[in-house]
Order: structure tokens, then sequence, then C-alpha cells
């Protein structure tokens, strides 16, 4: 899965058709949890537009409004609260680093993942819109994928990683899901690196660049 990411360098954000004026207000993050606002593309009919979703999708025909933060690659278009907007409501979620947790004994030791350059990137991710007593919600979950060999030897699943040739695939909704698969895969080991941080970033509460610092 995919639970907490970073944008420490949200300036660095360049995605074609979004505007630098879209980004205000993005500022760096150290520990982006579920449920916060993060920030998105999207692509409708008038163009692409950054905005800030709350990560943790809530499908339109939800009653509770019970939020998913991942969605697993395997099964968008069996399931439910994620094939409609696997079909429909695409999205790009920048990060430039991820936390995953390790099992050792009875704890949990916390790893970061990032490209080696430390470059930006983008998640693939969906989104919808959930309405209830006058109450809009507008939601996004993080796609997931088996792990390649840097994040197998951590967890047995990561996010996925799109590249940027592949960006205008993914937000045109023209293109039909069977089209996709090969952008489901893991992304290639050898641009990523990951290494042991802090067990501070435990808490959503902590937010600072101590939590990315190698142990």
């Amino acid at each position: 899965m995919c639970g907490r990411f970073t944008s420490r360098k949200p300036e660095k954000i360049k995605i074609d058709g979004v505007h630098l004026s879209d980004l205000e207000g993005a500022k760096p993050r150290y520990n982006i949890a579920p449920s916060q606002q993060i920030l998105s593309v999207i692509q409708t009919g008038d163009g692409r537009h950054a905005l800030y979703l709350t990560w943790g999708l809530i499908p339109s025909w939800s009653k509770e409004g019970n939020g998913i933060i991942n969605a697993r690659s395997e099964t968008l278009l069996e399931k439910p609260s994620f094939r409609d907007s696997f079909k429909r409501r695409r999205c790009l979620i920048p990060a430039d680093g991820f936390f995953e947790w390790k099992k050792e004994g009875k704890t949990k030791q916390p790893y970061y993942f990032q490209m080696k350059d430390e470059s930006v990137f983008s998640f693939a991710g969906i989104w919808d819109t959930w309405k209830n007593d006058g109450k809009e919600i507008i939601s996004c979950a993080i796609i997931t994928t088996t792990p390649n060999t840097t994040l197998s030897q951590v967890h047995n699943r990561m996010p996925v990683i799109l590249h940027s040739g592949d960006f205008d695939t993914w937000l045109n909704n023209e293109v039909k899901t069977d089209e996709l698969s090969d952008l489901l895969r893991p992304f290639p080991d050898e641009y990523m690196k990951g290494y042991p941080v802090s067990t501070n970033v435990n808490s959503p509460s902590v937010d600072n660049s101590q939590l990315v610092e190698p142990l």
C-alpha cells in the first residue's frame, strides 16, 4: 500500500497544461497522510486543473462516506468502488518520495523511497465526487501494484508511478481502460533508492525535513 508520501519541492512540479498559478498555496510537505488535502491534477472538458483533493476515495454512491486511500491495479475493473472512476476520472498525484513499513519482529521500521536523482514524479490516481446533505467532497485514491526489487525487500505493494511521457494517456478519458495495463506496472528498479528513516513519521502531526533523513 501507500500510506504516506512527500512533496518537498512543489515548485519543481511540471505538468503540461497546468499553470503555476494553479499551485498557489503549495508548500513543502514531509508527511502527507490519509484524509488530508493533497495536490492533484485532473483533466476535464476545459483542460487540466491542479486542485486539492481529499486523500481517501469516497465513491459517489457511498452512504457512509468512508474513504479508501489505495486501489489495487489488479481489481480496478472488478471493484464497484473503483470501476467508474478508473474509466472516467483518472488523476495525477505529484510527489517526490513515499514511505513503506517493514515488519521486523514485533515492530515496523519505516523506509523512505524516492528517485535516485530525487526528482519529482507522479502517482497514478483515480477520483470521485461525493455529495450528501449539502456537503460535497472531491476525493482520490492512489493506485498500487506489485513491488519492484527495491520495494520487495520492504513491502509486497508499491504505488504506481507514471513516466512523464504517459501523463497524456493516463489523463485522456477517450483512452480505453484495456490500453492502460502497461502503465500499471512496477516502476523500473534501477531509477529508485530507499533507506530506513525515523519512526517519527508514524505520527501524522510530525511534518519536517528530519523525517526523510537516513538513519
